[in-house]
This record gives structure tokens, sequence and C-alpha cells, in this order.
């Protein structure tokens, strides 16, 4: 069985097929590999929504443990900051080679990266489908 990466946390809202959970960050962070990458660490509560589990009954307020794999875990995390983050750097490189001014090619590595993630949000529904979490 593949290593899992889990969270705790309580259900805030049960909306169709979709519950609104409230992440505790905790301890399990300490002992888990992929921390440096998940921005979870760092934070003391995050909000997250995940797909209900069919056949499962919840109620607002319940504890539950929210996992996935280590694998989805990492590719999350390439796309919440590797890409953007590669995206920003050659945006800035290139445009520093046709304009004298540093700050236009700030402007326009930063422009790229909203870009990048209004196109992620865009395709959130896709992009949901290829990660599979797990309520318990």
């Amino acid at each position: 069985m593949e290593e899992r990466v889990s969270h705790t946390g309580v259900i805030t809202s049960i909306t169709g097929d979709e519950l609104g959970i409230k992440i505790l960050s905790g301890g399990s962070c300490g002992s888990c590999s992929i921390k440096s990458a998940c921005g979870m660490s760092e934070m003391k509560e995050k909000h997250i929504v995940v797909p209900r589990p069919e056949g499962k009954e919840f109620i607002v307020g319940q504890p539950v443990r929210v996992s996935m794999t280590a694998r989805q875990g990492g590719v999350a995390a390439v796309y919440a900051y590797l890409f953007p983050a590669l995206l920003m750097i050659f945006t800035i490189l290139i445009i520093s080679q046709f304009s004298l001014e540093d700050w236009i090619a700030a402007v326009a590595g930063i422009g790229a990266t909203a870009v990048y993630y209004f196109v992620l949000f865009l395709f959130r529904g896709k992009i949901r489908e290829r990660f599979e979490y797990e309520v318990e």
C-alpha cells in the first residue's frame, strides 16, 4: 500500500456532493515526507472542499481524517509551487532580454503567474478529478 498524507479536520459544510472541511494543522506535519512543499505545516487551519464519499453519512461538526497518497500530494505541490515559480523565473529572464527596464520584467513575471493561477482556477474541476481523497 502506498504511503498516505493525512490531516485531521472538522466538517464545516455539506453541499450536495461536496464536504467543506476545516483542516487542523498539527504534529503530524513534522514527520511528513512532503512537508516542505505542502504548505499545511505553516498554517494553523485551512479550509478545503473534497468530494463526498458515496454511501457514507456525515454531519456538520463531525471530526474526520482526510488523506491522499503521498504521490498525489507531491503532484499538488508541483502545480501550486514549482510550475508558477518556474514560469515567473522564465518570464522574467525572457522579458529582461528584450527590455531595458527591470520593473517591466518583474511585472510581466507576476502577471504570467497571475494568469497561471487564473487558468488553474478555471480548470479546478478537471484538476480536482485527478486527486482522490479518502475521508474517514
